[in-house]
């Protein structure tokens, strides 16, 4: 049992908050390459990737590794984005160090999913067994190599004071 739940029932749980942080996460991207916060769509990726990271911690585990590490640098990132964005406004530098640490949050989010699926679904598995092989390097590149572009183009199109949209 983990937090009054069944292991699998938890798995689940914290299976689909990951999917909804990463699936308003690019909802948030998109947004910031059009160059504005969409500040529903923005609080619920902050919220659910939060959520992510803290259930993560909540799974057993006899030692503290890369699951652990990846956990702790997406908690830090997104203390640095809320603050970013909610305390300083994007104002100055603090317009980068959001785009920065956002997209980061959800790269990390989806490497994480990457390493899942590749552990999980047998297809993948059988591709890679032990995540060190060619076609899991390979999609880990390739995923890093999507977030560099994202986050570069959204560094150069999300400007303070662009439009916010509170229901988005």
């Amino acid at each position: 049992m983990i937090a009054g739940l069944s292991v699998a029932d938890f798995t689940l749980l914290h299976v689909l908050i990951s999917l909804m942080g990463i699936a308003t996460g690019i909802i948030v991207v998109i947004g910031l390459i059009g160059g504005r916060v969409l500040a529903g769509s923005t609080a619920l990726f902050l919220a659910t990737t939060v959520a992510t990271s803290v259930t993560g911690f909540m799974f057993h585990s006899t030692s503290f590794g890369p699951p652990q590490i990846v956990g702790v640098i997406s908690l830090m990132a997104l203390a640095i984005a809320i603050s970013a964005l909610y305390v300083y406004r994007t104002a100055g530098a603090w317009r980068w160090i959001y785009v920065v640490t956002a997209v980061l949050s959800l790269y990390l989010n989806v490497f994480v999913g990457v390493v899942q699926a590749f552990d999980k679904l047998p297809f993948l598995h059988a591709l890679a067994p032990t995540a060190s092989e060619p076609p899991f390097k390979a999609a880990q590149l390739f995923v890093l190599a999507i977030f560099v572009v994202l986050g570069i183009v959204a560094l150069r199109r999300f400007r303070p004071g662009a439009r916010t949209h509170a229901l988005s």
